[in-house]
């Protein structure tokens, strides 16, 4: 068996690697349908679309804990893309684990984007705001139905233009929700100590020169965005934004704005390769 073979990955164009690694519970599916608007109109990316072990098409194969699935990152890396330049995007626990692979393959990796990126991985720990609507139409929900109402979850946007994007997305992520391995990942997941990374304590301190995009929810309810403010002195070329109306599952409508930042990013990574690679 390949080393690679450990995981399963869809890959789409040509050029510059980009390996994208989806949040806990999801799937590279998932990531496709946010990113790929953006990079089907920018040539010279090859995006790798990766699942983690017992999340889209993915097998377990008796995954113990994070380290695992980190380490069987690393084999895909070593094994597909070997020694050439790559980018990293990760997000939620996907952002995690890029994180921890952006400092191992630093003199490779060329770009790194974090969305609603996984910080603390003790829940417990982490500094989270309650959640709380910002537009409340109590009308318009009554008018939902019970089974949207299931769907949707709790709305803090309640304007029939962003339930109706959030109904799309939901229904999108539902499937990858469902398909898990959870006897695999309930066990994990439930353990601070299989839910994070020997090598935590080494990416809390090393910096990382490359051009970095870290993109986070003002209402994330899941990992806050508090957290992720240390992380700026530890990515000297980064740009941080904190997106209003964002929860853990953005963009829902600020993907406008999303794409912006996104299309910035990949314009740094240009002039940074232009610089580096003379």
């Amino acid at each position: 068996m390949r080393p690679d073979s450990l995981l399963s990955a869809h890959e789409i164009g040509e050029g510059l690697s980009v390996l994208i690694i989806h949040g806990w519970g999801l799937s590279g599916k998932v990531e496709e349908q946010d990113f790929e608007p953006i990079f089907t109109t920018r040539l010279g990316l090859r995006r790798i679309y990766v699942d983690l072990p017992g999340m889209g098409k993915t097998p377990a194969r008796n995954v113990k804990d994070l380290d695992e699935m980190y380490h069987r990152l690393v084999q895909f890396i070593d094994t597909r893309l070997a020694n050439s330049k790559f980018l990293l995007i990760g997000s939620s626990c996907g952002g995690y684990l890029a994180r921890a692979l952006a400092q191992k393959y630093a003199d490779q990796v060329d770009g790194l984007l974090l969305r609603v990126p996984l910080i603390e991985p003790k829940d417990s720990l982490r500094d989270l705001d309650p959640f709380q609507p910002l537009v409340v139409n109590e009308q318009l929900m009554s008018s939902i139905s019970r089974e949207d109402k299931a769907l949707l979850g709790d709305v803090h946007v309640q304007t029939p233009a962003y339930i109706k994007s959030l109904k799309a997305k939901n229904e999108a992520v539902l499937p990858e929700l469902k398909a898990i391995d959870n006897e695999a990942l309930d066990p994990i997941r439930s353990d601070p100590q299989r839910y994070q990374l020997s090598v935590a304590s080494e990416i809390q301190d090393s910096k990382f020169f490359a051009p970095t995009l870290i993109v986070c929810g003002r209402q994330d309810e899941t990992v806050g965005y508090r957290d992720s403010l240390r992380l700026l002195e530890l990515y000297p070329r980064s740009t941080y934004a904190v997106l209003d109306r964002g929860r853990h599952d953005l963009p829902i409508d600020e993907t406008g704005l999303f794409e912006a930042l996104v299309r910035d990013w990949l314009t740094r990574i240009d002039e940074w390769r232009g610089r580096t690679d003379k």
